[in-house]
């Protein structure tokens, strides 16, 4: 009987740290917070005196038609190339999750960036 009880008390305390792992890895993903960007021509100053955080969700909204939005690196912000892009989103509603550091947008379309539409985000 001892050794039922054993493998009894070996799969509740398995059941209560897969339990306890599954709550720490979603306070993480709990504490990310999602913010709605109006991706314009001014959407280089949205950012400004707002704090990110590493994992925080932007959700850029605007019209496929006439915008999209590219995660470049620092030299495609900085020449408004698509050089060093790592993804290209055309949805519309795009949702994109923040790495740690800078995290640069653009809109490669007609020139927008030029005027404007590009951002940088630093996520820490």
């Amino acid at each position: 009987m001892a050794m039922a009880q054993g493998r009894g008390s070996a799969a509740q305390g398995f059941a209560l740290g897969f339990l306890v792992l599954c709550l720490l890895l979603g306070a993480d993903t709990a504490g990310a917070a999602t913010y709605n960007v109006d991706w314009s021509f001014a959407a280089g100053s949205w950012p400004s005196g707002k704090t990110f955080r590493a994992g925080d969700v932007l959700v850029f909204s605007y019209n496929p038609a006439v915008h999209n939005v590219v995660a470049v690196d620092a030299g495609g912000y900085n020449s408004c190339r698509g050089s060093g892009a790592t993804h290209t989103y055309t949805s519309g509603s795009d949702r994109v999750t923040l790495v740690p550091g800078t995290n640069y947008f653009i809109c490669s379309l007609s020139g927008h960036c030029g005027l404007g539409m590009k951002m940088a985000v630093t996520a820490n």
